[in-house]
């Protein structure tokens, strides 16, 4: 058997290398199907773990508290506006939450966006208007599930007695505080001279915004150097053991209705999210693209299934003396058969093989454009083998069949 399947190979090959540019055509059109869906599944592969690794970040047990949950409402009448309008998150409101949530194992983090725009000052040196300054407490760096590379994270003491330090992102270390040991170094934002005390580890950019050109400082000096109406804190809770979580959240609920002062029969004005729900519900929108991919796929391999048989009928009927020598020398149906269905089975990998390194090529391509941390997708790639597959298994068996019922005196006399 294994000999035969061995001839069959080689005698397809030979068809091919005789009917060369059909063949090209025929490659061609399955490398497009094959590439259309390759390289979807590796752009949607590149933002599943692009997003899984952004908002994985926030912790496995953490919630945030936010003027709204995940997307805007909108109404269902004639202008499309707004159901409700929440009223921002303030300052005393975020400060009053966290003195009253006492919930067992919890960890209540307060924290704002100062600016997105600061420019950061090292002795001679400064850096393009272009740092995130934030606001925050000893908490916030735990319950972001952040890394310190080097030094230490603020103390309840620091924080309390607004000292003048900061930990700074990765970034610094290749830019402003190159070739020096950043700890201990005095940085100047808005004219505050600010202690370096710790290094956070690299995360990398989210959709091209570089999470490690930021620094953070005490909430209260942020408020202090950066002030400006109408801001909106950030609450964040981690709970330190799972089993907890949903009755925490709970509790945090019914504390933040009486901060906001709702009364029972009103609608929570606020958002509650938790990260593992909110990394669900972003993922659940690839899962959209992803059968966008495979009905983009599957249209076009279709349209190569068809080209592929028409071109092996072609095939059959060229080569309906051989056919008939073949028979007259006693080779069986099933020979017959599996000379062309081996010889399908070959031009549909080769189309499959260019597709996959064409949709890989342009996946990583379109992955880099748009920020994207790009995976090698090997269910892509096993999903582009399978199909390919598929599609000359399909192709190819109606014309095997032909072939190899082909009466011999009948395909001798052929010309």
């Amino acid at each position: 058997m294994a000999s035969l399947v061995k001839e069959n190979i080689k005698i397809a090959l030979g068809s091919i290398k005789t009917q060369l540019l059909r063949t090209i055509l025929t490659i061609v059109i399955i490398a497009i199907g094959i590439t259309a869906l390759v390289s979807i599944l590796t752009v949607v592969s590149a933002l599943e773990n692009t997003l899984s690794t952004n908002f994985a970040s926030m912790g496995a047990n953490t919630f945030t508290i936010r003027q709204y949950e995940l997307e805007v409402r909108v109404g269902n009448g004639p202008r499309g506006e707004r159901e409700k309008i929440n009223p921002i998150i303030s300052y005393p409101q975020a400060t009053d939450f966290i003195s009253k949530y006492n919930y067992p194992f919890t960890h209540a983090s307060l924290s704002f966006t100062a600016t997105s725009a600061a420019e950061v000052k090292y002795e001679n040196k400064k850096t393009d208007p272009e740092i995130t300054v934030l606001g925050v407490d000893d908490y916030f760096i735990p319950n972001s599930a952040l890394e310190l590379g080097q030094g230490r994270n603020f103390t309840g003491f620091d924080i309390e007695n607004n000292n003048y330090v900061c930990v700074v992102g990765s970034d610094f270390q290749k830019g402003l505080l190159k070739d020096v040991n950043p700890i201990g170094k005095t940085l100047s934002i808005r004219g505050a001279k600010f202690k370096v005390i710790g290094i956070l580890k690299e995360k990398g950019s989210t959709f091209g915004n570089s999470q490690d050109l930021r620094v953070l400082i005490p909430i209260q000096l942020a408020r202090s150097l950066f002030t400006q109406p109408n801001i909106n804190y950030n609450l964040s809770v981690m709970v330190e053991k799972k089993e907890l979580l949903d009755a925490a959240i709970d509790q945090a609920i019914v504390v933040m209705r009486k901060v906001r002062k709702q009364n029972p029969a009103e609608d929570q004005n606020f958002g509650i999210i938790r990260s593992d729900e909110l990394i669900n519900q972003i993922l659940s929108i690839t899962g959209v693209l992803t059968f966008s991919a495979w009905l983009i796929g599957i249209i076009t391999i279709f349209g190569s299934s068809i080209a592929l048989m028409n071109i092996m009928l072609v095939s059959v009927t060229e080569r309906t003396r051989e056919i008939g020598i073949r028979k007259a020398l006693g080779a069986k149906k099933s020979t017959i058969a599996f000379q062309f269905f081996t010889e399908t089975i070959v031009i549909g990998q080769l189309g499959g093989a260019v597709g996959i390194i064409l949709g890989i090529t342009i996946g990583s391509i379109f992955a880099a454009v748009l920020d994207f941390n790009f995976t090698i997708p090997w269910m892509a790639i096993l999903a582009a083998v399978i199909t390919s597959f598929v599609v000359a298994l399909v192709s190819g068996l109606y014309p095997a069949i032909k072939a190899s019922k082909l009466d011999p005196v009948e395909a001798l006399r052929y010309e």
